[in-house]
């Protein structure tokens, strides 16, 4: 489901969010907890989709526009390559592209450029 402004949303998974440092020195890490409840502020735009379904893309885009004129050794070695590629293409068919999201919890925080995918609305 694509988030929307307005929408309350709960965390679905453990998020640690980096290191808090003070004077140069680690002082600890903030942990979100799975089903912490906050609502959408904003969406921010469509994430990126992975670096094996942009390769994948690109290798389809070569194939499809000059595979023709291929020499049959290179376009033998592209058609393996983009048959490694297919099955994170699939998967990414099937879940479809994401948002970023802005989310401002219960507890305080806020939440930026989150993946939808880490949050389910309620």
């Amino acid at each position: 489901m694509a988030l929307v402004a307005g929408v309350r949303v709960k965390l679905v998974t453990e998020l640690a969010l980096g290191d808090a440092s003070g004077d140069g020195e680690t002082v600890g890490l903030l942990l979100l907890g799975a089903g912490v409840e906050g609502t959408v502020e904003h969406v921010v735009g469509e994430v990126t989709a992975p670096e094996e379904v942009r390769e994948y893309e690109r290798l389809r885009a070569l194939h499809d526009d000059y595979g023709h004129t291929m020499p049959t050794e290179s376009l033998k070695q592209l058609e393996n390559e983009i048959a490694k590629l297919v099955p994170h293409w699939e998967a990414f068919q099937v879940r479809g592209p994401r948002s970023s999201v802005r989310v401002r919890f219960d507890n305080g925080f806020v939440l930026d450029g989150a993946d939808e995918a880490v949050l389910t609305a309620l």
